[in-house]
């Protein structure tokens, strides 16, 4: 049977709670406890005085703003919206990119000059910047008494030396210098060599501030050729880079007076015969996208002006010559006339060559 009061027909009672004996009875409301003052009687609604209804009368007439009825949130002073909180991006233009550069040879220049106005220096260090070996490496040479300083082995470590000192390795003397290696791209008309008796324009007046060391030209080329040339104190280095034994590959772009035959293209490729024997070249070709009086040659011989003969015994004259790579390394970058300091990571890589 249901209990259902709407289904049965009969009248809806209230709902009646029992209050159990055990439960204490409800405390009163703060509105309904009497205090001392009231004297056991509730408080009396405050009314508003005239005055008081009119101005609580106008300022509700009055129009809400936008602005008051947003919550001002800190956190939000900036948002992706607003046009203060857009900035363009701003690209380095090339002279901020030159001084960026500038800036980083400056440091480096700066630390070698550093060294260089020291009255003294470590032994290890001394060995080191002879490029011989690291630092840690010259400490194991100089306990195995392989060093001599004026004529006496030294096997102390932190030796202090001068630079009037003579240092002696395995039967050579070394000198002091720390490594430089500068990438010059070479305009046109500049002689590679150290001085010229006819006081023409060189190299080195190119690089006068790239190093305060004495630094030569590795390899050389004619006045005429422009293109990638490297400038270094490294001894060791400079002669393995120009021994013929090393194959060192170079790569130039020859723009000749007038259009190369295909013929005459397989005829240097099959090697022209010179004065010195028969002029091999390693590679070939046109050029993608140039007209055909332009091509690519690469080679590994050192023979002196040796693509301008070439050519001019097959009836050409070459009238640009452009080396732009030179034992791994290109003018990426670098202006004509300009030049740049080597990083490790290059200077590594032609060590290992």
């Amino acid at each position: 049977m249901s209990r259902d009061n709407k289904n049965t027909g009969r009248p809806d009672r209230p709902r009646q709670t029992v209050r159990r004996p055990s439960e204490a009875p409800r405390a009163p409301k703060s509105e309904d406890r009497p205090t001392a003052r009231s004297s056991g009687k509730p408080k009396e609604p405050k009314l508003f005085s005239k005055s008081e209804a009119e101005s609580y009368e106008r300022a509700m007439s009055r129009p809400v703003s936008r602005k008051s009825s947003k919550s001002v949130n800190p956190r939000n002073k900036f948002k992706p919206t607003d046009s203060s909180y857009k900035k363009p991006f701003k690209r380095f233009d090339e002279k901020q990119e030159d001084h960026a550069k500038s800036f980083v040879l400056r440091r480096r220049l700066a630390k070698i000059e550093k060294d260089l106005h020291k009255e003294t220096i470590r032994l290890n260090k001394y060995i080191a910047n002879s490029g011989i070996c690291s630092r840690r490496e010259a400490d194991e040479l100089i306990e195995q008494g392989l060093v001599e300083v004026n004529g006496k082995v030294v096997r102390e470590m932190g030796y202090q030396v001068e630079k009037t000192d003579k240092v002696v390795f395995d039967g050579q003397g070394i000198t002091p210098e720390k490594p430089v290696y500068v990438l010059l791209n070479k305009p046109k008309g500049y002689i590679s060599t150290t001085k010229d008796d006819k006081a023409r324009k060189t190299v080195m007046d190119l690089v006068a501030n790239a190093s305060p060391y004495r630094t030569f030209p590795v390899g050389r080329l004619d006045r005429s050729t422009t293109g990638v040339i490297l400038l270094t104190n490294d001894g060791h280095l400079t002669k393995k880079l120009t021994h013929p034994s090393f194959n060192l590959k170079k790569i130039y772009h020859v723009t000749l007076d007038r259009k190369l035959s295909v013929e005459d293209l397989q005829a240097i490729a099959e090697g022209i015969r010179l004065e010195e024997g028969v002029a091999t070249v390693d590679s070939i070709s046109f050029i993608e996208g140039k007209p055909k009086n332009e091509v690519g040659i690469e080679i590994s011989l050192g023979w002196p002006r040796m693509i301008r003969r070439i050519f001019h015994k097959l009836g050409y004259e070459v009238e640009l010559l452009d080396r732009v790579m030179f034992a791994g390394l290109t003018k990426k970058n670098i202006k004509r006339g300009h030049w740049r300091i080597l990083t490790d990571l290059e200077v590594n890589n032609l060590k290992m060559l």
